[in-house]
């Protein structure tokens, strides 16, 4: 099926609207533990696998997202145009990670966030470009950079300024840590799912024609607000709990 250059795939806003969802419910249940008003087991189980999965689809469509923003692009814009955008659209959504550093600095103290997943998405859209025209390349080095995260795990250096790489220094806590390695390597794999399944801005394979689905449609605009919900939903969460802790 062909899609006009102008228009997106929906099947992809979607899975990113299921990702949404799945991460402000994690982060509902998060922000009642934090908070001492209920308490959950946040490092096993259901809860452990809804913030995981939606961390994982996040990254990996970012990958797909660049692939289908390129061969969009590239129809009419030479390559130092694209980079240019990658590289605005990029600092744009790491200069968000840099807010959510100074908050929560501010506000917490232990567990300040240095190069989450916003820091993460940023840079790698920067440093992609070299990538999107490649298939193979990409799915080897996702895979090599995702196995090169198990030793990186426990690593650990007398300095701080590698963290963004992987390396953390001796008593590192933060709340959400997505460095490149491994977390590059999914951005990698989604390159290359993404050139394998829309090659030249078209679907390889058969869709449902379940577009104007209402459960899909909601997905759908969850997914293009994406950026927007996971920079309002924490405070918006937090302060219906302060709230609430007020009430009762």
């Amino acid at each position: 099926m062909d899609v006009n250059p102008k228009e997106r795939f929906f099947e992809v806003d979607a899975l990113r609207g299921i990702a949404i969802v799945l991460m402000v419910a994690y982060h509902f249940f998060f922000d009642l533990d934090f908070f001492s008003i209920s308490e959950f087991d946040m490092h096993s189980g259901i809860l452990v696998v809804m913030g995981r999965s939606a961390a994982i689809l996040f990254i990996f469509l970012v990958g797909v997202s660049l692939t289908l923003s390129y061969s969009r692009a590239s129809r009419s814009r030479p390559g130092k145009e694209i980079f240019i955008h990658n590289l605005k659209r990029g600092a744009g959504i790491f200069g968000w990670g840099l807010v959510i550093t100074f908050v929560t600095t501010i506000f917490l103290g232990s567990g300040t966030i240095y190069f989450g997943i916003l820091h993460l998405i940023g840079f790698s859209i920067i440093i992609s470009y070299p990538f999107l025209k490649y298939r193979w390349f990409n799915l080897l080095a996702g895979i090599a950079l995702l196995f090169a995260g198990i030793p990186m795990d426990a690593a650990y250096v007398d300095y701080p300024w590698l963290l963004w790489i992987g390396l953390k220094p001796h008593g590192f806590y933060t709340l959400d840590y997505f460095p490149l390695i491994p977390w590059f390597g999914l951005v990698l794999l989604g390159i290359y799912a993404g050139n394998s399944l829309y090659p030249d801005y078209k679907r390889s394979f058969r869709m449902c024609d379940c577009e104007g689905n209402a459960v899909v449609g909601l997905l759908e605009y969850l997914g293009k607000k994406s950026l927007l919900i996971y920079l309002v939903h924490q405070p918006v969460i937090v302060g219906m709990l302060m709230i609430f802790i007020k009430i009762v």
